[in-house]
């Protein structure tokens, strides 16, 4: 007969947690890819998943105000490889969304940045999205709320 005490059931406890966490992960995942390609087609008909995590990146990288992005910096916060952005960014700025226009500080570089439509477009799927969480994340007490959101930041460092 195996006797069970705190200190030997911590690593069964923990791998079972780790699993449980993994499956709940996988399942976020997933219903994020679907969600990102239902975004994406709320912004254009016409754009994919992918097109929408680059608006997204381009937006991010131009709310204050800034006059633009470079395909680079889209490219290395995303994790993707150049070439994949690229087709990306072609893929948007033949939708209308995206422009490149000169960098101020280098004549010989091009930035990115929202057009007025994909601005519009963009602004008018964040609110609905916002809407619909708020919707969602309203039954949450505050304390709840404050754990998920300081939680899911120590994830994503700790992933970055």
């Amino acid at each position: 007969m195996t006797v069970h005490t705190p200190e030997t059931d911590k690593p069964e406890q923990s791998e079972r947690l780790v699993a449980d966490i993994e499956q709940e992960l996988s399942a976020l995942f997933r219903r994020s890819r679907s969600a990102s390609l239902r975004l994406a087609r709320r912004v254009h008909p016409e754009m994919d998943a992918a097109g929408y995590a680059l608006i997204s990146q381009i937006e991010l990288g131009t709310a204050n105000g800034g006059p633009g992005v470079r395909a680079s910096d889209v490219a290395q916060a995303l994790g993707l490889d150049k070439s994949t952005v690229s087709r990306g960014i072609t893929q948007l700025e033949n939708l209308g969304l995206i422009e490149r226009v000169g960098d101020p500080d280098d004549g010989r570089a091009r930035l990115l940045r929202l057009t007025t439509v994909g601005a519009e477009s963009f602004g008018a799927m964040r609110t609905q999205r916002q809407t619909e969480f708020r919707a969602i994340l309203e039954r949450w007490n505050p304390t709840d709320l404050a754990d998920l959101g300081r939680l899911l930041s120590r994830l994503n460092t700790d992933l970055s």
